[in-house]
């Protein structure tokens, strides 16, 4: 049962909500467990082909609870590492998901909130929001977030938002790469419903997962190894069903219905 996430399905689409609106979502042991459950839960779902991360309240996500910091100060090497993996793990959870993860930022998303998005497929704004990585402003370190956020926005954008720890508006932080679209508060939900349900019209959900896998993947290959393992996985999805259904109803001028 988790106490801070929500979990729903409908039309194919999962909803994983922050719920500790109270604490502006912050994270702690407790909410990581939650998330990581919810999503395990949405990966393993038949009846989910794309996920909504969202949150309640005004704030997406302030990061790390600072009372759960502070307790965390007590601990040992070992237990501080245990925790740390905790977190780590979620993120790469999301990051190789086998499904698309879209980020619904209604609000400030700061230092490990703002790593949630980070490592989202896709993230979607309002206006009214700030991201930032504000850890070195309180004596911390931005580790886990820095080795998914140089692969998506590269050195010199995430050394000025790590090494700063300055917030960012909504458009620089669409500038920068950090989210994909900037939409009227008003608009939010029904905007990212609809880029939902595209995906989910459109396109094979075997092809989304395969293609994020190798996105994850390649991009610690070399070249050679890269183009390798690209070529095996181009033989594997020809051998798919959705590859094969794809196909026999593009050659017979048939619309593909993926839903």
């Amino acid at each position: 049962m988790m106490k801070y996430v929500e979990y729903s399905v409908v039309d194919m689409k999962g909803y994983i909500t922050l719920n500790r609106p109270d604490k502006r979502n912050a994270l702690s042991y407790e909410v990581v467990s939650d998330l990581k459950a919810a999503f395990s839960k949405a990966s393993e779902d038949k009846n989910v082909k794309v996920i909504i991360l969202r949150a309640n309240g005004k704030a997406f996500c302030a990061g790390a609870d600072l009372a759960y910091l502070q307790q965390l100060q007590s601990n040992t090497y070992e237990e501080n590492l245990e925790d740390s993996n905790h977190l780590k793990e979620l993120f790469y959870q999301i990051y190789t998901l086998n499904k698309v993860v879209i980020a619904q930022v209604q609000g400030h998303a700061i230092a490990g909130g703002c790593g949630l998005a980070t490592v989202c497929d896709f993230a979607v704004t309002v206006p009214e929001a700030k991201f930032g990585y504000t850890e070195v402003r309180i004596g911390f370190i931005p580790a886990i977030v820095k080795v998914f956020l140089l692969r998506k926005i590269g050195e010199m954008r995430s050394k000025e938002l790590l090494l700063t720890g300055e917030l960012v508006t909504a458009e620089a932080a669409r500038e920068y790469g950090l989210v994909n679209q900037v939409v009227a508060q008003e608009d939010l939900e029904q905007h990212v419903e609809d880029f939902a349900n595209k995906l989910i019209t459109n396109n094979s959900g075997q092809s989304m997962a395969f293609t994020k896998q190798m996105i994850a993947k390649v991009q610690s290959m070399s070249v050679e190894d890269g183009l390798q393992y690209a070529a095996e996985m181009n033989a594997e999805a020809r051998a798919s069903e959705d590859c094969k259904k794809g196909i026999a109803a593009f050659l017979n001028k048939e619309e593909i219905k993926w839903k």
